[in-house]
């Protein structure tokens, strides 16, 4: 399938192997955030395979847009991590250092 070669896809089922590890740090009764977080970085990744599968230039941009609100939505999870101390600031900075690659690699395939 052509969407296994894309940079983007690999770079975030690396970004989705990570997570567990980020999210046993999260203390019980924070489930809706591990959900959501889940829930968006699968749409994110699901949203990209789709989008390389269409051939129209409209419906691949519409695919990659929600994948890109999905990448931005998966940021937005881990600041609220970083700020209820949940993960170090460190783990933050990586990880939305890596997201943010993802997201202009993902940019890129819009026409």
């Amino acid at each position: 399938m052509n969407h296994e070669r894309l940079k983007s896809y690999v770079l975030l089922l690396d970004f989705a192997k990570k997570l567990p590890d980020m999210l046993s740090h999260l203390p019980r009764g924070n489930a809706y955030l591990q959900d959501q977080v889940c829930r968006a970085l699968s749409s994110a990744i699901l949203n990209l395979s789709e989008g390389n599968g269409r051939y129209s230039i409209k419906e691949r941009n519409r695919f990659f847009d929600i994948s890109l609100a999905s990448i931005a939505e998966v940021a937005s999870v881990i600041d609220i991590f970083v700020v209820y101390g949940f993960v170090s600031k460190i783990i933050g900075i990586e990880s939305k250092n890596h997201l943010r690659r993802i997201y202009l690699l993902l940019r890129k395939l819009k026409k």
